[in-house]
């Protein structure tokens, strides 16, 4: 295994045949194409596998194999995949706030964001935050509603920092802050080791497993299944059995779990 990115071998991944050019089209082609193909998904923290953020761990994972990941995991991808075709990409730390009360304090950057520069300006792209998928990549300007095909977002000045907050029942809610300090690979190895290792974090105690496709998004909490149409009312149900559970990820995610299907059920529902 090399540390070399294998495009060809993305490109099938995700199921994309288009030019490879480093244009705004063919970064919202891609972005579009990964969260459709390449699912959030939390399996190894909650099941207590380690995390590899060198470019062989992740194509050998998201790549090669009918896996997914996390934020550092996703857009770590991402990253090399349009770097490899001519982008100009730098990485970034956010501090989640989708589950915050507004009123708490910031928390480390355990978040992964990237700033794509072209000439059209400055875009952020993000193919892994698990809480709220996006399916397009966003001009980097503060104010403006700006609409997606699954959504409507826009970035607030927080003081220092800009907020990405998006449109969800009604009201505007925070996904997460940051800035522009670009973040190196070590930065992005500590935070992950923080995120996928402390007992108090939620990737070691509860499963997340989103994906974001032409037809539907499908969001999993634990065994709690969430199917929204595009266009279309969501509706939700519990996953009952191991069974179930496995069906959902090999049909609904296209996911070939790390552990046996049973043992990660059994972990998700003790003391229900």
């Amino acid at each position: 295994m090399t540390d070399a990115f294998d495009l060809d071998a993305y490109f099938r991944r995700i199921g994309y045949g288009g030019p490879a050019r480093p244009d705004l089209a063919t970064l919202a082609a891609l972005h579009a194409r990964q969260v459709d193909a390449i699912p959030f998904e939390s399996l190894d923290p909650l099941m207590g596998r380690p995390v590899r953020l060198d470019i062989a761990s992740l194509q050998a994972k998201l790549v090669d194999s009918r896996r997914g990941g996390y934020c550092f995991e996703q857009n770590g991808l991402f990253k090399a995949a349009l770097e490899a075709i001519g982008f100009t990409v730098a990485g970034l730390g956010g501090r989640v706030r989708w589950m915050s009360p507004p009123d708490a304090p910031l928390g480390p950057r355990s978040h992964m964001l990237l700033q794509v520069d072209l000439p059209e300006g400055p875009y952020l792209a993000d193919v892994g935050f698990g809480g709220h998928l996006l399916d397009a990549p966003l001009r980097l300007e503060a104010g403006p509603e700006q609409t997606t095909p699954t959504g409507r977002y826009r970035l607030d000045r927080d003081g220092a920092l800009l907020a990405l907050k998006v449109m969800t029942g009604g009201d505007w809610r925070c996904a997460y802050v940051f800035n522009l300090e670009p973040q190196v690979h070590a930065d992005y190895v500590a935070a992950s080791w923080f995120t996928s290792t402390h007992p108090e974090v939620l990737f070691t105690s509860t499963l997340l497993a989103e994906r974001l496709t032409e037809r539907a998004r499908c969001s999993l909490v634990n065994t709690r299944l969430t199917e929204t149409p595009r266009g279309g009312t969501p509706s939700e149900r519990l996953l009952a059995s191991a069974a179930e559970f496995g069906a959902a990820l090999e049909e609904l995610f296209g996911v070939t779990p790390p552990a046996p299907v049973d043992q990660i059920f059994a972990k998700l529902t003790a003391g229900a």
